[in-house]
């Protein structure tokens, strides 16, 4: 099934980003977007997760244009249907770690899954708060909190960038097992080609172009 299809798409900021962009996703697919600083990686899946809209092109979800789509329609989707993990984590900063997770639990009407917990090795943190846990830690509740809302689609901007690498790439194998575990996909944007090359297809956006390396 077709979770995401971009077609054409084209962005400016001060300068031209990327054009003619197109893209799929289907379920079980995990994609990797690599490219120097600058080159409008995070732009491009600020995009695909319906963050930004393009200047020019169509982004569908689900089999519908997003432009398409009421706001509320919208909000649904991305409330229960998209998961957003930045290397900034976002997390509640006067909350405890369990306490974000119970946000996320409450607002998709999913269960902490206390599994997950474990291998983030986060469950012995679960009471202390946000301000309390290390970057690393932060990072790992950040991510937590997005697998217990179980959404169709991940969308990953360098989300392992403040672990060290045993740590990335067991954070790696939870995302693998999650899109298996649940008809779900991904897209990550990293720096890390060894990182990137895990996935079942890699992308690199230079000069302006999405060029598929494998």
């Amino acid at each position: 099934m077709n979770l995401l299809s971009a077609k054409n798409i084209s962005h400016t900021f001060e300068y031209e980003l990327f054009r003619d962009v197109s893209i799929e996703l289907d379920e079980g697919d995990s994609i990797a977007i690599i490219g120097i600083s600058g080159s409008g990686k995070s732009t491009l899946l600020h995009i695909l997760s319906t963050l930004l809209t393009p200047d020019t092109g169509s982004v569908e979800l689900f089999g519908k244009n997003v432009e398409l789509m009421s706001k509320k329609e919208l909000a649904k989707i991305k409330r229960d249907a998209l998961g957003l993990v930045f290397q900034s984590h976002y997390l509640f900063r006067g909350f405890s770690a369990r306490e974000n997770l119970e946000v996320a639990a409450m607002l998709s009407k999913q269960e902490i899954d206390d599994e997950v917990l474990k291998r983030l090795s986060i469950l012995e943190n679960m009471e202390q708060k946000v301000t309390q846990l290390s970057g690393g830690q932060q990072q790992r509740v950040s991510i937590a909190r997005v697998l217990t809302k179980k959404p169709r689609v991940l969308f990953l901007d360098e989300p392992t960038g403040n672990l060290d690498k045993t740590t990335a790439n067991e954070v790696m194998d939870i995302f693998f097992d999650f899109i298996r575990d649940n008809n779900a996909a991904m897209i990550l944007v990293t720096h890390d080609e060894e990182l990137a090359s895990r996935c079942r297809r890699v992308y690199r956006l230079q000069n302006k172009e999405l060029i598929m390396v494998k």
